[in-house]
């Protein structure tokens, strides 16, 4: 829940990339930039079923058949998102942290009412929290036009301070059961283009196949969670859930899709155990646990090639950043390459291992997100997407700048300090 609402941003309709006309940015470029270009660590010829066993814990179920793309920043993602939406027939499930009554807010809301006018069965859970700035008329307005749309735990101190913690902090759109969205764009003008927007740095995995059952499941999940009472979950338990059958087979690409936080970051650590040349990792908000530390420094050790792109001091949680720098000196002397991104504020959340292993989702490697918040991350091993990600990654890191641990060591004392300090707070920042 590390999103935080800044001033109303004036981005007009026209502004956003229509859903008719939609943007796509050019083909990512190959240059080899700071990070290294390798080749592949497998045969052409490994299965992917047997990368599905190297990399990913035995306990994740892996769907296979799914077909899978990439999509950066809300340039390319909200396009394909409002595309969906206005072609839905039958369902929509939409699931965010963030759903700012912004222009971006306001676009969806239009999109998704005339889904609801035509007939279309629309559900929409935002996190209470996470848009407490918006207006509770939008709505309304929403709900007068026939979308379900409800709130994620409403603020409530009777119910404790451990009730407000846990948060929804998962960005979810399932579109007639056909195709799904999932990363770490919320519904927010934080990511509409820059000069009409933030421009937050961000990943999106735009998902058809068996996969996208998966992640629907999840959000029903969610909504009989908090809507529904004990006895009408008890009655649904006694006659059966009905919920809309997998889909068919639309690519080759496995994905596991993975809600409970320990076995998000039970994922990142196998991967990395198992890595055998490379982990490039893209974390808006890094403040790792001692396991997460000691398997990065393992791997580098191993001579695997680690490096992390994190935020560079335009964070919408400094107080964060600077928690995460009191890690840096024990990393960089580990030989891992810390590069902080410099265009604005970083927020993805995905990690790709050895060009083959990758997961995109809403889980930060921080406190928040392993302890309190609901999650979801899509995991895969797949060659043709673990290398997109990585050219992503790789593409990214020409606009950072590289730690270098001489000069870092060199920073102001009171600098080192506000890092101390910081970190013994980790925990609850």
């Amino acid at each position: 829940m590390r999103e935080r609402r800044g001033e109303e941003i004036g981005v007009v309709e026209q502004q956003v990339p229509t859903v008719h006309q939609p943007v796509h940015s050019p083909e990512l470029a190959r240059s080899p930039g700071p990070v290294p270009e390798h080749g592949p660590v497998w045969s052409p010829g490994v299965s992917r079923m047997l990368l599905a066993r190297y990399y990913l814990p035995r306990r994740h179920t892996t769907l296979q058949g799914n077909a899978c793309r990439l999509l950066r920043d809300g340039v390319e993602a909200y396009p394909e998102m409002l595309e969906a939406i206005r072609r839905a027939r039958r369902s929509i499930r939409l699931e965010t942290y963030m759903f700012v009554t912004d222009t971006v807010g306001e676009l969806f809301g239009q999109a998704l009412a005339e889904a609801a006018e035509r007939g279309v069965h629309v559900k929409v859970l935002y996190d209470a929290v996470g848009s407490w700035t918006s207006r509770r008329s939008f709505f309304e307005g929403l709900r007068q036009r026939g979308v379900d749309v409800r709130a994620f735990k409403p603020f409530s101190l009777a119910r404790g301070l451990r009730y407000l913690m846990r948060r929804d902090h998962r960005k979810i759109l399932v579109v007639d059961g056909t195709v799904a969205f999932t990363g770490g764009v919320n519904i927010a003008a934080h990511w509409a283009p820059e000069g009409q927007g933030v421009a937050w740095r961000d990943d999106v995995l735009r998902i058809e196949g068996p996969a996208v059952h998966e992640l629907e499941r999840r959000f029903l999940a969610t909504w009989r969670m908090m809507f529904q009472d004990r006895l009408s979950r008890l009655q649904r338990r006694i006659r059966g859930t009905r919920v809309p059958e997998p889909g068919p087979r639309k690519g080759d690409v496995g994905l596991a899709v993975l809600s409970s936080r320990r076995s998000i970051h039970r994922a990142y650590l196998h991967a990395i155990q198992r890595s055998r040349q490379s982990v490039l990792i893209a974390a808006g908000y890094f403040v790792p646990d001692r396991r997460m530390v000691a398997a990065l420094k393992d791997a580098a050790k191993r001579g695997v090639e680690v490096s992390l792109l994190l935020n560079g001091g335009k964070s919408d949680h400094p107080f964060l950043e600077h928690a995460t720098r009191a890690f840096y000196e024990t990393l960089l002397g580990a030989g891992i390459r810390i590069f902080e991104w410099q265009r604005g504020v970083l927020h993805a959340k995905t990690a790709v291992v050895d060009g083959v292993w990758g997961t995109i989702g809403s889980f930060n490697l921080e406190r928040l997100s392993l302890a309190f918040n609901h999650e979801v991350n899509a995991v895969f091993a797949d060659p043709r997407l673990g290398r997109a990600l990585e050219d992503s990654f790789r593409t990214d890191c020409g606009d950072c700048r590289e730690v270098d641990l001489v000069a870092f060591r060199r920073r102001p004392l009171w600098q080192k300090a506000v890092e101390r300090v910081l970190y013994f707070f980790r925990k609850v920042l």
